[in-house]
């Protein structure tokens, strides 16, 4: 049987551009290189492309991986039958590429821009296509859809940077009115808790709406809700399914991204530690969330669930959500029977199902 060509995409222009690397070497640590042709190919900070030749992944989180001498540029072709362009001095070699996963966070790599250019190119990709991947990457966007199916989630308002610069006070004032401390301030297009802020006054505030403004033209702000932190993975196209739940304690002020992938205060509790009959109602929340916004293949869907009354809450919704040792997706599904390589068959089957 031959073997499918699969080319891991990591890097990327992103804030995201580090959780990236680390994904990416749990992934090339996990997949089956025995089904698999792998064409690891790494986008830089600067925007190059570069086919990696090295096999020693742990190189990829250190950036080593940029030197290795076997490197070759690299591109993906918009021109159909293509596939992966890599360059040998003034030789051009083109490899069939049959599924791209790209293992890319944030910015350029989740909200819709990689997957037009592979949509252009005809290639199969894990993870969703290009108008609901763009929906969950804006927050903004993410809050009608899911007003618009009735989930409950956290009040919210939408600020723009010029508001900053021509009318801060004002804006001060509005959001005082509307919500009470402390309030999460969010960039509407970043993930892994990049550029968010909890603000507890008035110049907490202000300061918290100035970071954003550093990474998105648009701002979110939320009431803040007192509860657990549930996660839940989804996979699937037209019958997507939910993983059990898990729990977050951040051992933070929230669960921010030094919590997430630097330091060791989080704990995560899997299952997590709500009653039968939330969870459940938390899975199926889940699955009208992914299914209402569109997605393909995976996402990622955070909660809250009220400490008072076990209210469930919808919070966000991740796309391409994080891969790396420790991260929830792969390990909620782990836990409930789909190991790791296992879980990477699924997503590049369902890719290629949802290109038919």
């Amino acid at each position: 049987m031959k073997k499918l060509s699969v080319c891991i995409l990591f890097g990327g222009i992103s804030p995201e551009h580090e959780v990236s690397l680390r994904s990416a070497e749990s992934v090339l640590n996990n997949i089956d290189h025995s089904k698999y042709n792998v064409f690891p190919v790494g986008i830089t900070k600067e925007g190059d492309w570069i086919l990696y030749m090295g096999k020693d992944y742990s190189k990829l989180p250190t950036g080593e991986w940029k030197s290795c001498p076997e490197n070759r540029r690299a591109a993906i072709s918009p021109v159909r039958g293509q596939g992966l362009l890599s360059f040998e001095g003034d030789c051009v070699v083109r490899e069939r590429i049959d599924v791209v996963f790209p293992v890319l966070h944030g910015e350029n790599g989740e909200d819709g821009a990689m997957q037009g250019l592979l949509q252009m190119a005809g290639i199969p990709y894990v993870g969703s296509h290009v108008a609901a991947s763009a929906a969950a990457m804006d927050k903004t966007l993410t809050k009608l859809i899911v007003d618009h199916v009735g989930v409950p989630q956290a009040a919210w308002q939408l600020v723009r940077r010029g508001e900053l610069e021509n009318r801060m006070e004002n804006t001060l004032d509005s959001l005082e009115l509307r919500f009470r401390y402390p309030m999460f301030v969010k960039p509407a297009g970043t993930g892994s808790s990049v550029g968010v802020t909890k603000a507890g006054d008035r110049e907490k505030l202000r300061g918290a709406l100035l970071t954003a403004a550093e990474f998105d033209e648009k701002i979110l702000v939320e009431e803040f809700i007192h509860g657990r932190e549930i996660e839940v993975a989804v996979m699937g196209n037209e019958n997507p399914v939910a993983s059990i739940c898990g729990e977050i304690d951040s051992g933070a002020e929230f669960y921010d991204y030094d919590a997430k992938y630097i330091t060791d205060t989080s704990t995560a509790y899997i299952p997590a530690r709500i009653p039968a009959d939330v969870e459940e109602t938390v899975r199926e929340a889940a699955v009208k969330v992914y299914s209402a916004i569109g997605c393909q293949g995976l996402s990622r869907v955070d909660f809250f669930v009220t400490f008072e009354e076990n209210r469930v809450v919808f919070n966000e919704i991740n796309t391409l959500p994080g891969f790396t040792s420790i991260s929830m997706y792969p390990k909620l599904f782990a836990a409930s029977g789909i190991p790791y390589s296992q879980l990477i068959d699924e997503l590049i089957r369902l890719a290629l199902e949802a290109f038919r």
